[in-house]
C-alpha cells in the first residue's frame, strides 16, 4: 500500500501539478512531503491524489492539487514570513504553508475544521500554525502579515483582507462570478496596490463573500 501511495503522490506532482506551471522547488517539496492522504476524509481517501475537488463536511470542499500548487507558488513565501490563511478546510493547505513560512495563522468559520486540522498537524509535527475558529468578516487579527491567502473565492476583494497585508506583502485570492473566476496576486507597494492576473479557475465562495443578488422592479 505504501508503494502505491507514493506512486500516486509522485504522479500527482509530476503529471498534474508540475505541468500546470508549478515549478518552485520549495512548493513542490512541500506538496511531496505533506501527506495529503491524511487530510482527506476516509470515505474519499482513494481520491486523495486525483485532480478533483474533494467534498468535506458542511458542504465545503478541498481544492484540486493543481489549484493548491498554483496558490502556494503565487504567495512567493520566504522562510521568515508570517502568513494568514482564510479558510482552513481540511488543514492540508495550512500544513503546506507551515513548511514554507515561519508562522501560519489559519482561520475557519467551522470550529470542527480548525480542531481537526490542529490535531492532524500536531500529530505530523507541524507546530508553527495557530488555528482559530473565526468568521473572516468579524475577525480582527490586530496585526498584519507578509502574505494572506483566501482558499475560498470572493465576488469582490474585501477591504478588510487588504488591511491585513503589511507594506511589501501580498494577498492571493480568487475573484469573480462563478463559473468565470480569476486568481489574483495583489501586492502592497508604497504607492498603492499592484494586481497580477495568475490563472482562470472556479472555486466555491467563502462564506460572506458571495455575489449580492440584485433585483430590479
Amino acid at each position: 500500500m505504501t508503494i502505491e501511495i507514493e506512486a500516486a503522490r509522485f504522479a500527482m506532482i509530476e503529471q498534474q501539478i508540475r505541468p500546470w506551471e508549478v515549478l518552485d522547488p520549495r512548493v513542490l517539496d512541500a506538496l511531496r512531503t505533506v501527506p495529503r492522504e491524511e487530510f482527506v476524509p476516509v470515505r474519499h481517501r482513494q481520491l486523495a491524489f486525483a485532480d478533483l475537488v474533494i467534498p468535506l463536511e458542511h458542504g465545503e470542499s478541498m481544492l484540486k492539487p493543481t489549484v493548491e500548487g498554483r496558490l502556494l507558488q503565487a504567495l512567493d513565501l520566504d522562510a521568515s514570513d508570517c502568513v494568514l490563511e482564510i479558510g482552513t478546510g481540511s488543514g492540508f493547505f495550512a500544513a503546506c504553508l507551515s513548511r514554507l513560512a515561519r508562522a501560519v495563522t489559519s482561520i475557519d468559520i467551522h470550529p470542527d475544521f480548525t480542531k481537526q486540522a490542529a490535531a492532524r498537524c500536531l500529530g505530523l509535527g507541524y507546530g508553527n500554525v495557530d488555528w482559530l475558529a473565526a468568521d473572516a468578516f468579524a475577525f480582527e487579527p490586530g496585526r498584519q502579515f507578509d502574505a494572506v491567502c483566501c482558499t475560498g473565492s470572493v465576488a469582490v476583494v474585501p477591504d478588510r483582507f487588504l488591511s491585513w497585508v503589511r507594506p511589501g506583502g501580498r494577498l492571493v485570492v480568487v475573484k469573480g462570478l462563478s463559473p468565470v473566476q480569476e486568481a489574483l496576486r495583489l501586492t502592497r507597494a508604497d504607492s498603492g496596490w499592484t494586481t497580477e492576473s495568475l490563472f482562470d479557475t472556479d472555486i466555491p465562495y467563502l462564506h460572506g463573500a458571495e455575489p449580492v443578488d440584485r433585483f430590479t422592479l
